[in-house]
């Protein structure tokens, strides 16, 4: 099931991603600027994945939740399959918001799923294998996206009909749009676990709305600072993702198959080293310190982070390159344990709705913010397109220090929430 749920989030991360890779063709064939580019990456997508997400993540915690997965899984790959027959940036937005309502229901009801399927001393490592494909996916969109469009752009498709006769950008997203399909066949066969009760006292039945309420505002402490932090840390993941190829393409003159290869995977690999190690890692604090400890170890993961953002001051392409992998290493760490730390300190009958939390401040204010401001600096701050490095650390440095110190902060908070309290 977490195999599975990994391969998802792998491509829903690529849907996601992709047009960072695209940026060039599309402005050129649509006539949009970097800024309208900033939007359809960053806020109109954040602003309807975060909306859509919240009451899909609390149907997540009072139906199926494998039924949740899927329509999120239809409803996205059909999204990117608009966006590839985009005739204007009004189309290519309405694709974009599908693509947000469908993504904004996998997070919340697989990480609810995986709770329920393991111990609190294997959480951590099980959350990291899905949150993997949730990185390796940023990376596949580089990667695998330059390599199809490098076949796109050499008619390799040509003869794949409703395909053949797009433009190669187009092309990208149809096909990606098209591999939904056996990911949809292969979660039916996926069974829905029993739910289980989390470490607070107290655990509410989730059918009252006022009930879980109550229930969340007794880890409010923890719970806000943490929520914020995991943002924090996704305004660089997303800046970084969505315009550190645009980076490499205008200062450096690299080709779309050649950023693909040369940063997405340091970016794969980078993030699943991170996913898997961060979380086993993170384990082991938590059966020694609970929670807190892996908090401790969130903190640490983001300090080692922030130099990493300061690509503005780059002066070849390696290091841009170096830059980006680092900064995913630590970061998915970080992000693996706020993700893992939510589902200890929060009721069972909570847990879609508080990872919802978690989604909504990552997009809203990593993508909405991260990507957009990218975009807006670029244009109207520096006023030069060979700008986006100094833009892209002018937007993550910030975000990455006030993370820190959320961490610390909600690691101190969890300390009351008895922590050490065993899991079934």
């Amino acid at each position: 099931m977490v195999g599975l749920f990994c391969v998802t989030a792998v491509l829903s991360y690529t849907d996601r991603q992709i047009l960072g890779l695209l940026v060039d063709p599309i402005r050129a064939d649509l006539k949009i600027s970097d800024t309208d580019v900033g939007v359809l990456q960053g806020v109109a997508f954040a602003i309807i994945y975060s909306v859509a997400g919240l009451p899909l993540g609390r149907l997540a915690d009072i139906v199926q939740r494998r039924r949740v997965i899927l329509a999120g899984v239809a409803l996205w790959s059909l999204g990117t399959i608009v966006c590839g027959y985009a005739g204007s940036f009004a189309m290519l937005l309405l694709g974009r918001l599908i693509v947000g309502i469908g993504e904004a229901a996998l997070a919340p009801a697989a990480l609810s799923m995986i709770s329920d399927m393991f111990p609190t001393a294997r959480r951590g490592t099980a959350i990291g294998l899905f949150a993997m494909g949730m990185a390796i996916g940023g990376g596949a969109a580089i990667s695998i996206g330059g390599i199809v469009l490098g076949l796109a752009v050499d008619h390799r498709f040509a003869g794949i009909p409703l395909v053949g006769a797009l433009a190669p950008w187009r092309e990208v997203l149809v096909l990606l749009g098209l591999s939904g399909l056996p990911v949809l066949a292969l979660m039916t066969l996926v069974p829905e676990p029993e739910r289980r009760r989390g470490l607070v006292p107290g655990e509410c039945s989730g059918d009252s709305l006022g009930e879980v309420v109550k229930s969340l505002a007794l880890v409010r402490h923890a719970l806000l600072p943490l929520v914020l932090a995991c943002a924090l840390m996704s305004v660089g993941d997303f800046a970084l993702l969505s315009w550190a190829p645009a980076l490499l393409a205008r200062r450096y003159l690299l080709s779309a198959t050649a950023i693909g290869f040369a940063l997405g995977l340091p970016i794969i690999t980078a993030g699943a080293l991170a996913s898997l190690g961060g979380g086993a890692i993170s384990d082991r604090l938590a059966r020694r310190h609970g929670p807190a400890g892996r908090l401790r170890f969130a903190a640490v993961s983001a300090s080692i982070a922030l130099p990493f953002a300061l690509i503005g001051l780059t002066s070849s392409a390696n290091q841009v390159i170096i830059a980006v992998a680092a900064w995913s290493l630590f970061s998915t760490a970080a992000g693996i344990v706020g993700m893992t730390a939510i589902q200890e300190i929060v009721p069972n009958r909570t847990r879609g709705l508080s990872a919802s939390f978690i989604s909504f401040g990552n997009i809203m204010l990593g993508l909405g913010g991260g990507a957009t401001l990218t975009g807006y600096v670029t244009d109207h701050v520096f006023h030069d397109p060979l700008s986006v490095g100094r833009s892209l650390t002018l937007v993550v440095m910030p975000a990455g220090a006030a993370a820190i110190l959320l961490f610390l902060l909600a690691s101190r908070a969890v300390r009351s929430l008895n922590p050490m309290s065993p899991t079934p």
